[in-house]
């Protein structure tokens, strides 16, 4: 009987985001106006994490108010990625190909000519979604690892969405076998880096001034593999999309093994970094990125909001 119900709200949802892919782009980009800052208001939980995460980042820079109208920009985007969701529902590559631009494809290129396969460096950023399409459009697709979504209809239909555009989609637990294919057949593999980790699999290295537990999976991918490390990210503008590649980041290989470890990591994150300050509206900024605290006196501290 579950497997039933399950069926039926994975059609309904497949059905939601063809009715509003069919939504005009200048309508689109209102109701996202509007459903954002509904979101702000209502959401009191996820307004407070991004009100905190912002603090951290900008605090030194902007005025509570201008940190609190950055929110609320962030959260108008969030919303307006549920109707890119619709359009690449139902678009076809022939017409979503003039809508992007790819820049530093040079890098992209040089990195795959190692033939080892190539980690792809990204996050929770733009419009992450399209990332998988834009592989697919340079002729390149793309794997991925991702977590799983406890709500398995809209699993199944993230899962199929992304698998549309020839990507293959590696469970986050027990990955590594399908990663490693992909990188022997010299594929990409898509690496979201910008959550936070437990201490078991992650390490403290600085982000936005603060230590931050990052996972250390990807460095250790790059040091066995020897798979070249390339920043790639999908910055929206308007009704287009820039892909960015960026240089090579170097894995680091002194002999100390937990040393290199946290310089790679630190220099992915200090990549993450740059991306998001250009761009500071195009983040997930919802997620409690500095959650896991180091072990100590006072380490679980985090700034609060003083929400009126």
């Amino acid at each position: 009987m579950k497997n039933v119900i399950d069926a039926l709200i994975y059609r309904f949802i497949r059905v939601f985001f063809i009715i509003i892919g069919l939504i005009p782009a200048r309508a689109a980009a209102r109701l996202s106006s509007v459903l954002g800052r509904i979101w702000f208001v209502v959401d009191r939980r996820h307004r407070k994490v991004a009100i905190n995460n912002l603090t951290i980042a900008f605090g030194d820079e902007m005025s509570n108010v201008a940190i609190r109208r950055l929110a609320r920009r962030n959260f108008i985007f969030l919303a307006s990625i549920l109707f890119d969701i619709g359009w690449l529902v139902r678009v076809k590559k022939k017409d979503a190909r003039p809508l992007f631009t790819i820049r530093g494809f040079d890098h992209l290129k040089a990195a795959r000519k190692k033939g080892k396969g190539v980690l792809i460096l990204t996050a929770h950023f733009g419009n992450w979604e399209l990332l998988i399409m834009a592989a697919d459009l340079i002729g390149m697709p793309m794997s991925a690892v991702y977590r799983p979504l406890d709500f398995k209809p809209l699993n199944r239909f993230f899962v199929e969405l992304r698998g549309r555009f020839g990507a293959k989609m590696f469970p986050k637990a027990g990955a590594s076998l399908g990663i490693l294919r992909s990188l022997r057949k010299n594929e990409l593999v898509g690496i979201l880096l910008d959550q936070n980790a437990n201490l078991r699999t992650g390490v403290f290295v600085d982000f936005f001034g603060k230590q931050a537990c990052t996972n250390k999976g990807l460095s250790m991918l790059a040091r066995s593999t020897g798979a070249p490390v390339i920043p790639a990210f999908l910055v929206k503008h308007g009704g287009r999309f820039h892909v960015e590649f960026g240089p090579e980041i170097p894995t680091s290989r002194t002999g100390n093994l937990n040393a290199d470890i946290l310089t790679d990591t630190r220099n992915y994150n200090h990549v993450l970094e740059s991306i998001i300050r250009k761009y500071p509206e195009q983040w997930f900024w919802v997620h409690n990125r500095w959650k896991t605290r180091p072990p100590g006196p006072g380490a679980g501290k985090t700034n609060t909001e003083n929400d009126p």
